[in-house]
């Protein structure tokens, strides 16, 4: 089976060898990890941005960025592909594992999750764990691991400190907008996954969403690269599955109580407080569904122009 580790570190190696190339700075710690800051301190970049997407995606995704519009204003889009849905959104890219040690504190994703099984569950739905001797993971932080931090992670993923490798960006950063807002098919193939959907159904994913500017504030930040995917992500999947039809009026952003307000605003309102948010907001905008077996078309959801540009700062 392929192992999202390995295709993963094939792109590490790439940007850890030529980091100017890619505006990040690679540093190489005295247990032998490695840890490319892709936005910390350096400055990061689309490209950057494309490959710290791919790496999330264990390789098995195909990333493009291409100017678009949201109504009349020019916005950078991204297109994400991937023809193995449910090992590369929820056995790799998903952010399953939150990293809380020694007092750092991150968003784990990546192919390094297959081999921890963070979380357990996910991998069993799918049937997929990875057995590769280095461990590749992303870390939405605004600050780089420790020595510590990455023994742990070594430890869990259960291969030596000096096989484990890290990218790191925070929110509030291009590589930060462009990695949340190539979550755009993941955030469907999850969504369908909650619902009880088998995954390993869905043949191929495509998507696209518009990448947020940068904001000063990494709350604000969270919210509007959120708000890319819940009101403008529109993604199309292949499935299989004639069951399919069962799932869609529960698909789409637009079903949840919470919709309709950018992000932040429901954040703020909700004291910070993830758990008074409801969950089901995590979802694509617009979602169609080719169903291979009755030849279907199904289409649900709509894109919201009007709330991404005022969660962007253009009202």
């Amino acid at each position: 089976m392929v192992s999202v580790n390995e295709l993963a570190l094939d792109i590490f190696d790439e940007l850890a060898e030529y980091p100017e190339d890619y505006n990040v700075v690679c540093h190489e710690m005295d247990n032998g990890a490695r840890i490319v800051d892709c936005g910390v301190s350096a400055g990061g970049g689309y490209l950057a941005g494309k490959r710290f997407t791919e790496i999330c995606m264990g390789g098995l995704g195909e990333i493009s960025i291409s100017m678009g519009r949201v109504r009349d204003v020019a916005l950078p889009f991204i297109e994400v592909s991937t023809d193995f849905p449910a090992i590369s959104c929820l056995g790799a890219q998903k952010a399953g594992w939150t990293i809380n040690t020694n007092n750092y504190f991150a968003m784990g994703s990546g192919p390094a999750r297959a081999l921890a099984l963070k979380p357990k569950h996910t991998y069993e739905v799918i049937g997929y764990e990875d057995e590769f001797d280095a461990a590749v993971i992303a870390l939405e932080s605004d600050h780089l691991p420790n020595a510590e931090v990455m023994q742990s992670i070594a430890d869990e993923c259960n291969v030596d400190v000096a096989n484990v490798c890290a990218v790191v960006a925070p929110t509030a950063s291009i590589v930060g907008s462009v990695q949340v807002a190539g979550r755009c098919v993941e955030t469907a193939v999850y969504k369908l996954n909650e619902l009880g959907f088998d995954t390993c159904k869905i043949v191929s994913g495509i998507g696209s969403a518009p990448i947020a500017p940068v904001k000063k504030d990494g709350t604000q930040a969270m919210g509007s690269t959120n708000d890319a995917t819940i009101y403008h992500g529109s993604i199309m999947l292949t499935v299989n599955a004639p069951e399919i039809k069962d799932y869609l009026d529960r698909i789409p952003s637009s079903k949840s109580k919470g919709y309709g307000k950018p992000f932040y605003e429901i954040f703020k309102e909700a004291n910070f407080d993830f758990y008074q948010i409801d969950t089901s907001l995590f979802s694509p905008a617009e979602v169609v569904i080719n169903e291979l077996s009755e030849g279907a078309v199904y289409h649900v959801g709509h894109v919201n122009p009007d709330v991404i540009l005022k969660s962007f700062g253009f009202d």
